[in-house]
């Protein structure tokens, strides 16, 4: 599993989140499993995704897409937006017994 994470900074969040969504199928059809979106405290505009990808060379893959560029834009992201790579090494899990 291969984790990206984005931070980018958009014109109103309300109207971002409305083409993010629209563009569902367009993220799962390229190997993207699940997504949660945060924003910076303090800054819904300042907005931090974190999706889980199938694999590395998928997620670099849409990350320059030309249709993702022009949907970024059709949002209002606001200039480049910052993209980091994680593969999963390891995995804690705490339960209520701990």
């Amino acid at each position: 599993m291969t984790i990206v994470l984005v931070r980018h900074e958009v014109a109103d969040y309300h109207a971002w989140k409305a083409v993010f969504d629209a563009a569902l199928d367009l993220r799962h059809q390229h190997g993207e499993h699940s997504c949660r979106i945060f924003h910076h405290a303090g800054n819904v505009n300042d907005v931090i995704l974190l999706c889980e990808w199938d694999n590395l060379e998928q997620a670099r893959a849409f990350m320059t897409y030309d249709e993702l560029k022009a949907q970024m834009s059709k949002a209002g992201v606001k200039g480049q937006p910052r993209i980091e790579f994680a593969t999963e090494m390891y995995t804690v899990r705490r339960s209520a017994a701990d």
